[in-house]
């Protein structure tokens, strides 16, 4: 099956990764026809375009379901720490993440690929595919890449 074309944002990363903005649920049906069994969620609940019971809509389709509501304005070290056990702990299944327009989890899996030892102007590349980091992100990034460095 190919990958839809119709989700917001949609990018591949690899055989085991996607990403896009928020899907709606005939959309998941379209994601777990690809293999995805692992679905990571960063948008909080309460945002305007979020899927009403998303979990619940998940788990009928037979998917593991990780929630971890990033504030847009307000990302934190502990949201990237946990986003990396959630992605690590899905060990080689088929994980699609999402948020509402993909820009938080752009930023995140550009973070993780760097960790990864992903070069970093492929990375960058694929970030720069869905958006350049605003201000708050840029600097939440470089932040991020200043702790990982010095461990």
């Amino acid at each position: 099956m190919a990958d839809p074309n119709d989700i917001y944002n949609w990018l591949r990363l690899d055989a085991r990764t996607t990403t896009s903005g928020q899907p709606t649920q005939a959309q998941f049906d379209e994601i777990a026809a690809l293999g995805v069994r692992e679905v990571i969620n960063l948008a909080p609940a309460t945002s305007e375009k979020a899927l009403k019971n998303e979990a619940e809509i998940l788990a009928a389709l037979g998917l593991r379901y990780t929630h971890i509501p990033v504030d847009f304005q307000n990302p934190k070290e502990e949201d990237f720490d946990r986003f990396c056990a959630a992605f690590e702990g899905a060990g080689e299944s088929a994980t699609h993440i999402h948020c509402i327009a993909n820009y938080r989890v752009s930023a995140f899996v550009y973070l993780y690929r760097i960790g990864a030892g992903v070069e970093e102007a492929r990375a960058r590349a694929d970030l720069e595919k869905i958006w350049t980091p605003n201000p708050v992100w840029a600097a939440f990034i470089e932040r991020m890449l200043a702790r990982n460095s010095a461990r």
